[in-house]
């Protein structure tokens, strides 16, 4: 999936001249616009994705939208920036395709518990990111929107077809979830303590 390396006169552009490069329909621009955020990319579809290969699909779909909008860019602002918009986007369009509503809800207020600080101490970024991952879709989503882009109840209720209040409580359950999975990780013997 990852690009080979490209020469380095090309590496050098700024990102005005890869951009009119991409509008130009350049082969070489477009290889090198792809080259330098594929990976960034790829990980911000893998947080929302349910495994690499869903991912990869994503970050593939979404460099398609990118090429295809790149004629409207600005130059107002990051390019970074504007490249991830559109992946989260297509994210939150293929989440959508499945069907939000196939969730099941309920208890609009879950109170939210403090998780311990020491707990998500001990976990490294990719045991974080797994534990995220194993998240249900909605849940994922909104934690996701919410927590990591920094969308708000009213933008996330918007961009996924659901209330405010929906999206609060699926953040809540997924805040939950996360952390009674960390408490389990850095205390193994309190599954065994729960269960009695």
């Amino acid at each position: 999936m990852w690009p080979e390396r490209t020469p380095n006169k090309l590496r050098e552009l700024t990102e005005r001249e890869l951009v009119e490069g991409c509008q130009r329909e350049d082969r070489r621009c477009q290889e090198l616009l792809y080259a330098r955020f594929a990976r960034r990319m790829y990980a911000v579809c893998l947080r929302y994705a349910r495994h690499q290969l869903e991912a990869e699909d994503l970050a593939q779909e979404g460099f398609i939208r990118v090429f295809d909008k790149l004629h409207g860019f600005r130059m107002e602002g990051s390019l970074e920036g504007w490249i991830r918009r559109i992946m989260v986007h297509t994210c939150i369009n293929q989440y959508r395709k499945k069907a939000f509503q196939n969730e099941s809800f309920g208890l609009e207020h879950v109170p939210e518990q403090p998780v311990d600080p020491t707990a998500v101490e001990s976990l490294g970024q990719a045991e974080l990111m797994a534990l995220v991952q194993a998240l249900p879709d909605g849940y994922r989503m909104v934690f996701n929107m919410f927590a990591i882009e920094g969308y708000d109840h009213a933008e996330i209720a918007e961009l996924i077809g659901c209330g405010e209040s929906t999206s609060r409580s699926q953040l809540a359950k997924a805040r939950r979830m996360l952390q009674d999975k960390i408490t389990k990780q850095a205390d193994p013997k309190h599954e065994r303590k729960a269960s009695y």
